[in-house]
């Protein structure tokens, strides 16, 4: 009885004429190595029939008989068991199977490092942290893996980061012109700073397209999105975004770093998923605000009795229908509110139209963020599983994964209070007036169509300068120097920066370089403005000029001065 030979170094060996994973017994043939007979079969990887050669040229036999052993298991009729390697065929060979493979380790890394950050998402917040993850993907580009990374935001040469933010109802399918961008804001922020401001963009306001849409080469701004978007792909969404935030930076003078597009659905379930929200109505009326416009569908207008209207809207029939002071809106009433234009009688409160429904949608974004960062939300699991779920399917940016981190710190850290609306209506003096073009009713600069300087000198003051621009301090400019117009030249400086001048004028002493004067206290950020500006200390005493009333600045000219701003 032959004796069998054990297993060398994992390999059993087979019984004669026996394939691998094969029982039964086949014809043998002659044990011929591929090297001698010089040929190799479909079966075997090309890498596998490679010589060896030493560095003078030279076949390794070492290699070739290591090759040759290897190989020998796989031949069809091998009636021999393979033989024992040594251990320095065992290293070889354990070093050229790593170096055949970089692919599939690469693989095996990426794939335990996805199990790895599930994992600990189960452990830190189960469900929850996979919808996050989830959503995430759906709303920001780039590696879900890189959403612990906190980069920085981009940001423009004054380190505000600028975001277009888009509404449409799409969603809405009985909504005509639903494609149109009826509500349009930039939010601008600095991370260092922790300060935001908010300017809503008159969805009627009229500019140049730059390229052939439906309704012509120029329009009003609220069309330009559905020109530009090819699809309802998140992929298509996102390069509509970029290139409408390239027009309206253009237009207000801003660098658009990010685009974001929300629908009607996703106001109403991030509303509905924070429980609600409260806003203040400051109206013009003193009865509030009333628009008859949606008590049809929401208080069966028309199709009730006057009796049951009041019943379903409470107290007259109306749906949006709020009267001055803190109102506590819910997700319908958010929505319609938005909406709200004063379109249909009986109405008060929208004497302006759009022009306050934009005011009452930057107010309702408001409403959200000091809601939805509110410690009572970001405790409760449904809540925040719900918000979730809201932004999930019907929000789309331009943002990536990587960011998500210094938004959420940002949304956090900004309270309401510090998010100032700027308001491109009200601006004084008067930057934009409505107008009659081809038919339509329009928005358009005072200073002429398509001239939009004034619109942009006046966001810019707010934005780079937003304190000064608030206190907007009465300031006098004397030239007290033998240069002529140079007192102008400053004013038109100081101006730019949010400074309101009252008066330009000559003055006779002896004067050197720069002086100004406080008149009165308060407006801190203006002088610590003009210090910095003049590289000065100003005084705050009597100034050496006879000034009007109720100016709160002197700034004198003297030899050698030199215009700053």
């Amino acid at each position: 009885m032959v004796k069998q030979r054990g297993s060398i170094d994992g390999f059993i060996p087979r019984r004669p004429g026996v394939n691998l994973g094969e029982t039964g017994a086949s014809n043998q043939r002659p044990n011929i190595s591929r090297r001698q007979l010089n040929i190799s079969t479909d079966h075997t990887p090309n890498t596998m029939n490679t010589e060896a050669k030493r560095p003078n040229g030279e076949i390794s036999t070492e290699r070739a008989d290591l090759e040759d052993s290897l190989r020998g298991l796989d031949e069809r009729g091998t009636t021999t068991a393979a033989p024992k390697l040594t251990r320095k065929q065992k290293r070889k060979l354990k070093k050229d199977s790593n170096k055949k493979k970089p692919s599939t380790r690469k693989k095996k890394i990426i794939k335990w490092s996805i199990i790895g950050l599930v994992i600990l998402l189960v452990l830190g917040g189960g469900w929850l942290g996979y919808r996050a993850l989830v959503a995430s993907n759906n709303i920001f580009s780039g590696n879900i893996l890189d959403v612990f990374k906190n980069k920085p935001l981009a940001q423009d040469e004054n380190g505000r980061s600028n975001i277009l933010i888009l509404g449409t109802t799409e969603d809405d399918p009985d909504r005509p012109g639903a494609a149109l961008t009826d509500s349009m804001m930039v939010l601008s922020v600095d991370q260092t700073k922790k300060d935001a401001y908010m300017i809503s963009i008159p969805r009627d306001l009229w500019v140049d397209y730059g390229r052939q849409c439906d309704n012509g080469y120029q329009g009003k701004i609220n069309a330009y999105f559905q020109c530009v978007r090819k699809s309802a792909s998140p992929e298509d969404e996102s390069k509509a975004n970029t290139v409408v935030g390239k027009l309206v930076g253009k237009t207000l003078g801003l660098d658009i770093q990010y685009g974001a597009n929300i629908n009607r659905k996703g106001l109403k379930d991030l509303v509905k998923a924070v429980g609600g929200i409260d806003v203040t109505i400051k109206s013009r009326n003193p009865n509030g605000l009333l628009d008859s416009n949606f008590d049809k569908p929401m208080c069966g207008a028309g199709k009730v009795s006057l009796a049951e209207q009041k019943k379903r809207c409470p107290p007259d029939g109306h749906y949006i229908d709020f009267p001055n002071g803190d109102v506590h809106l819910d997700a319908n009433q958010a929505v319609y509110l938005s909406r709200a234009r004063g379109y249909r009688a009986p109405t008060y409160g929208f004497e302006r139209s759009n022009f306050d429904r934009e005011k009452n949608q930057q107010m309702i974004l408001k409403g959200i963020q000091k809601k939805a960062t509110s410690a009572g939300t970001l405790t409760n699991i449904a809540k925040v599983s719900g918000l979730i779920d809201a932004i999930g399917d019907n929000l789309q940016t331009t943002f990536e994964t990587s960011e998500i981190g210094t938004l959420v710190d940002l949304g956090n850290s900004i309270p309401q209070s510090d998010i100032v609306s700027i308001s491109l209506i009200d601006a004084e003096p008067t930057i934009l007036t409505t107008d009659g073009l081809n038919g339509q009713s329009i928005v358009r600069p005072v200073a002429g169509l398509m001239d939009y300087s004034k619109m942009q000198d006046y966001i810019q003051q707010r934005l780079v300068y937003g304190d000064v621009a608030r206190e907007k301090a009465k300031t006098v400019v004397f030239n007290a120097s033998n240069q002529e117009g140079i007192a102008g030249l400053q004013a038109d400086k100081l101006k730019s920066r949010g400074l309101k001048i009252t008066k330009v004028d000559n003055t006779d002493g002896q004067y050197t370089g720069v002086s100004v004067y406080q008149v009165g206290e308060g407006n801190e950020a203006t002088r610590k403005m003009l210090e910095e500006l003049f590289s000065i200390k100003v005084n705050q005493s009597q100034p050496p000029v006879t000034v009007s009333e109720g100016t709160e600045f002197v700034v004198i000219l003297g030899s050698g001065a030199i215009v700053a701003g």
